[in-house]
């Protein structure tokens, strides 16, 4: 409910016209009861001395009830069962007065004061002068809406999906949250749907209708300039990419509207290749993930980076209290704070620059922020750059890691989550290993805690692994995009790769979801987690169809051309290693395993030796010791 301190006056207005409804319901159900008899003449005094404190008393139903702070622009269902449920407690409130009437003042007015008509009466006209000004309202804004769509040059459209997606996108119109649109028609592909009407806008036929339904209107002279296509437009049943390529060849623009289960408002965007290639989507718990980081204070390192912002943003969206971000690149955490404060999200932001291989500057800011969850996402991910330079992967991966981990510690975090990978599984190249090593230190820390706290609350060290995501810094398919707006050729390394794919905003919330499973008390020996990443993508099939969604033709208007492997890739990416027992945790979209660890005597072993071994730029050394610390290396290299 709506504070007092909050009303505005227009709200005041809202109010007022209330206390004039009830007043006219009250006295015309009283007139149309008693008119022409004498009983009205002798109640009308009586009702005169009540009518003032029945009418402050409507205003406080009414304010209970929300019709005071409901905006009429956006009425609908809910606010006439609101205006029903007051309108039922004011006539049960004249019920109980005259009862009392009967008491206080029997037979001065004959066996009841009011009576059961008068009562009835003023139920409907309490109803009716409610919700007539309101629905007015509502239609007017409609109305105009409409008027300006057609008079201002709205471009017509034609929506993709089923009823309760277009359903949204039809509201957001009326609203005038969508503008310059127009739409003539819907295209479901349920059959329940076909020959429907939805919000007055006709279902005229499934998806495989699209070409026959576009070239109707142009034949009377109605060309519908625009396709939009819903998120259920996006089912693999529905055919995504043959809705587009058909659009496409009719010249029409294409549009899509964005899922709402996070809280998007409801807009308009471009169709993406990105869209067609996903899978469905895991059930995200958004209130699980509120939970985890509402009023806490987080750091992400490598806020700068694809998978970093994308965590600020979701740490921002469910009510962080303080957000530090932490990134060696200037422009980069330029960027990820003017879109965080642009935002408005009442999160008090704070970007430092810091490199995490200084370790006294990483345990200084920490300390000094106090922390509640650390996410490690910063890291040197290039796996062809880092099989040339693996110092630098080792300084980064291993090292940055180890400081990170070290100063959530000393900072007092509750959890520290680091950003792995798939590659980090029985691996075969220098990312995947340095992650694999800094996945051991992690599990090796957590265990000891573990084992000191002897069953106190203590700081939680994970990993959560997941393959490629969409649109990300290096990811394959911006690198496809751009080799097809140059004409080609578009390289694939080898014509059995595959890869795993997901959308950077399914892996962070996943990556948080798995943060809420490890600060539970239920599962502490689960240390790893492993995102539900689908069914991998063949890439040369991903890149064909890449091009014929441009329009083009593989092997006729744009080569595919083969590069063969580079060191450090295998064709296949794996989940689990085999010495990694996996572990059913329940969480949809979330696999785990059990910690497979050396002691931390060893690894502390481990990470003297490659410091000396950096020290001299020692490549058979580090290569030795990491060889030692992950004796799998290089072991699935097909």
């Amino acid at each position: 409910m709506t504070r007092f301190t909050q009303l505005k006056s227009r709200n005041l207005l809202i109010a007022i016209h209330d206390a004039l409804a009830t007043t006219f319901a009250l006295f015309a159900s009283f007139y149309l009861r008693f008119e022409g008899s004498d009983a009205f003449f002798a109640r009308l005094p009586l009702l005169l001395r009540v009518l003032p404190y029945f009418v402050v008393f409507s205003v406080v139903v009414c304010y209970v009830f929300k019709l005071t702070t409901t905006k009429w622009r956006f009425i609908s269902l809910p606010d006439a069962l609101n205006i029903l449920r007051a309108a039922s407690v004011l006539t049960l409130a004249l019920v109980v007065m005259d009862y009392v009437f009967i008491f206080v003042a029997p037979n001065i007015h004959g066996p009841v004061f009011l009576g059961r008509v008068t009562i009835v009466l003023y139920w409907f006209l309490e109803v009716f002068s409610l919700s007539a000004l309101r629905f007015g309202y509502r239609y007017f804004r409609y109305t105009r809406v409409r008027r300006h769509a057609r008079t201002e040059g709205a471009l017509s459209a034609l929506l993709i999906g089923r009823a309760a997606d277009a359903e949204v996108l039809l509201r957001g119109i009326e609203s005038g949250a969508v503008k310059h649109l127009w739409p003539v028609g819907v295209l479901s592909p349920s059959m329940s749907d076909r020959g429907q009407s939805i919000r007055n806008v006709p279902v005229l036929g499934g998806i495989d209708d699209v070409e026959d339904v576009i070239r109707d209107y142009d034949r009377r002279g109605k060309p519908i300039a625009r396709v939009v296509m819903t998120p259920s437009a996006f089912d693999p049943d529905a055919h995504p990419e043959s809705v587009l390529m058909r659009a496409k060849r009719l010249g029409l623009m294409v549009s899509r509207l964005p899922s709402l289960e996070s809280g998007d408002v409801p807009r308009l965007t471009n169709v993406v290749v990105e869209d067609l290639l996903l899978r469905a989507s895991e059930k995200i718990d958004y209130a699980r993930l509120e939970a985890l980081v509402k009023g806490k204070a987080v750091i992400v390192t490598g806020g700068g980076g694809s998978i970093g912002a994308e965590i600020c943003d979701r740490v921002a969206t469910f009510g962080a209290a303080r957000l530090l971000i932490i990134e060696n690149s200037e422009p980069a955490l330029y960027a990820v704070t003017e879109a965080l404060s642009a935002r408005g999200a009442g999160v008090a932001i704070e970007g430092r620059i810091a490199d995490i291989r200084d370790r006294e500057r990483v345990l200084r800011l920490m300390n000094d922020f106090k922390p509640d969850i650390v996410f490690h996402a910063a890291a040197l991910k290039h796996v062809p750059i880092l099989e040339r330079d693996w110092s630098e992967g080792v300084k980064t991966n291993i090292f940055g890691s180890v400081n990170v981990a070290d100063a959530a510690l000393v900072a007092g975090a509750e959890a520290m989550v680091m950003i792995s990978t798939d590659k980090a599984i029985e691996p075969v190249s220098m990312l995947g290993l340095t992650k694999r090593f800094a996945e051991m230190y992690c599990q090796a820390l957590d265990s000891e805690l573990a084992a000191q706290s002897r069953g106190k609350p203590h700081m939680r060290l994970i990993s959560v692994r997941f393959g490629n995501v969409l649109a990300s810094n290096g990811s394959v398919v911006p690198k496809f995009k751009a080799q097809i707006e140059a004409g080609g050729p578009v390289t694939v390394t080898h014509p059995d790769m595959v890869r795993y794919f997901m959308t950077i905003r399914e892996a962070c919330d996943l990556v948080l979801t798995a943060a809420t499973h490890a600060l539970t008390p239920a599962r502490p020996d689960v240390s790893v987690y492993v995102l539900n990443m689908g069914q991998p993508v063949k890439i040369v099939e991903l890149a064909e169809r890449m091009i014929r969604l441009s329009g083009l033709e593989p092997g006729l208007d744009i080569e595919v051309v083969f590069t063969g492997m580079r060191p450090g890739e295998r064709l296949n990416e794996i989940l689990f290693a085999s010495q990694e027992p996996t572990v059913e945790i329940g969480v949809a979209g979330i696999m785990a395993a059990k910690p497979n660890e050396p002691p931390m005597q060893t690894l502390r072993h481990w990470l003297a030796a490659l410091e000396q071994a950096i020290t001299k730029d020692d490549r058979a050394t580090i290569r030795a010791v990491l060889k030692d610390a992950v004796p799998e290396f290089g072991s699935n290299a097909a």
